[in-house]
């Protein structure tokens, strides 16, 4: 029997380890911090050993083969040692995907990946598919492999979740976008990061489909380099595409082999210019999968707003609070200031992964009038912005609900404050799920 490690005890891990189990291997799971109560109970369940707190390095090393969590680097000592010795290392999506036969739609992209994987899976629910919802985004795919049965999974895949992909094919691969993140990851070297996105496309057949912005320069660039060979749909708000999906006027337009049709901007679930190409990418999608087009019609209009993404949470004396807790880079608050009509009070900051500001210059100094720091380290905000907002206008809190409070103070009738941190939450959160509640548990106090 072929022994499988699974190193991490969180979604991923286990419910890798579950499927290993499932399929009759030898599993041993492995996590070097405390893995939470939730997934310990699951091990037990399925009666999969595990350890937590450490690595028991001869329990590990005898592996036929290494399933790698995502949030663990390859540059972790266990890993190279793994590596060293030829311990063939993979991703829990690839090892999933041996098993499953579903047709795969897969996005992937520095910003709109949540939102448009979850508007692709409304759409395809919306017109009666079986289909799961998995990935970097809801259930492991893997435990859905094991113990569920799709005909269509919508996976949201990180970049992480990419690294150690061989053999993986989407039937429909999306890159939504593809703006510097992560770069701490990958060498704080940019086309590291892009190859890693351009993984996805790596298995497409001619009869698969590659959807992608090509208003995105990052993306067309590394298209120039690379053959595909597979049906390439675009979307753009700048010109008009054959294939794929183009804005003109007030209507996008979907083109997919003879069919074309429209829906009208005012239509949308969804506001704003990131959310008009999350839309096109989803309509392209739900159209290449057959489904009919008053049902993307109506499904794109009834969609409601994600968690942590641009989400309204209460409006208390006229201020409206936005929670955008997963603005986790530079692009992602950019485009949350970008849809703001009323005067802003940015709470920004969290852990830095190598940003640059200046792209934010231009919005910040016609949106924002008051900046609220949420973070451990708050200098390179207060060096970006200062010189912009001024010093007097930007105030340092380490908690969210002295973040709300001081920007309560801040805010006057008619504004915005606008939870849009640009950074990561680990230095105060346990992730960007965890400061968003906390930012409307606070603002629902005041």
């Amino acid at each position: 029997m072929s022994k499988i490690v699974v190193l991490g005890g969180a979604e991923s891990g286990v419910g890798a380890a579950v499927l290993a189990k499932v399929k009759g291997f030898d599993v041993f799971l492995s996590d070097n911090g405390q893995i939470k109560d939730e997934y310990a109970r699951t091990l037990r369940e399925w009666d999969i050993p595990f350890e937590q707190g450490g690595h028991t390095r001869e329990h590990l090393l005898d592996a036929d083969e290494v399933i790698k969590s995502p949030g663990i680097p390859s540059t972790a000592p266990l890993v190279r040692e793994f590596a060293a010795q030829g311990t063939h290392i993979v991703s829990e999506i690839e090892f999933a995907s041996r098993y499953d036969s579903a047709k795969k739609i897969c996005i992937t992209g520095s910003n709109g990946k949540t939102t448009t994987t979850s508007l692709i899976h409304y759409l395809l629910k919306e017109a009666g598919l079986n289909v799961g919802l998995g990935g970097n985004i809801g259930k492991s795919y893997a435990l859905q492999v094991a113990t569920e049965q799709h005909d269509y999974y919508v996976l949201e895949i990180s970049s992480f979740q990419l690294d150690d992909t061989y053999d993986f094919r989407p039937d429909i691969a999306i890159i939504t976008n593809i703006t510097p993140d992560h770069l701490d990851r990958y060498d704080h070297n940019m086309e590291n990061y892009v190859r890693a996105k351009f993984k996805i496309t790596r298995n497409l057949r001619p009869e698969d489909c590659f959807i992608f912005d090509s208003d995105d320069a990052i993306t067309i660039e590394h298209l120039s380099k690379i053959v595909l060979h597979c049906k390439m749909l675009p979307f753009s708000q700048e010109k008009k595409v054959e294939q794929g999906a183009y804005l003109d006027g007030n209507r996008i337009v979907v083109r997919y082999e003879q069919s074309e049709s429209e829906i009208y901007l005012r239509e949308l679930a969804l506001s704003g210019r990131h959310n008009i190409y999350n839309s096109m990418a989803a309509a392209i999608a739900a159209k290449v999968t057959g489904i009919e087009d008053t049902t993307i019609r109506e499904a794109l209009g009834s969609f409601a707003p994600i968690e942590h993404r641009l989400e309204p949470v209460l409006s208390v004396r006229d201020v409206l609070y936005i929670n955008d807790s997963k603005a986790t880079n530079v692009d992602s608050a950019w485009y949350a200031l970008e849809c703001q009509t009323r005067p802003v009070v940015w709470i920004a900051g969290g852990t830095d992964k190598g940003n640059d500001y200046s792209v934010l210059n231009d919005l910040v100094r016609e949106k924002v009038k008051a900046i609220v720091c949420l973070g451990v380290d708050n200098r390179k905000i207060h060096e970006a912005f200062a010189p912009i907002v001024g010093e007097e206008m930007i105030a340092d809190t380490d908690s969210a609900e002295e973040a709300v409070k001081v920007s309560s103070m801040i805010a006057k009738p008619g504004d915005v404050v606008l939870l849009s941190p640009c950074c990561a939450s680990f230095d105060l959160f346990q992730n960007y799920e965890d400061r968003g509640r906390k930012f409307k548990m606070a603002v629902r106090k005041l």
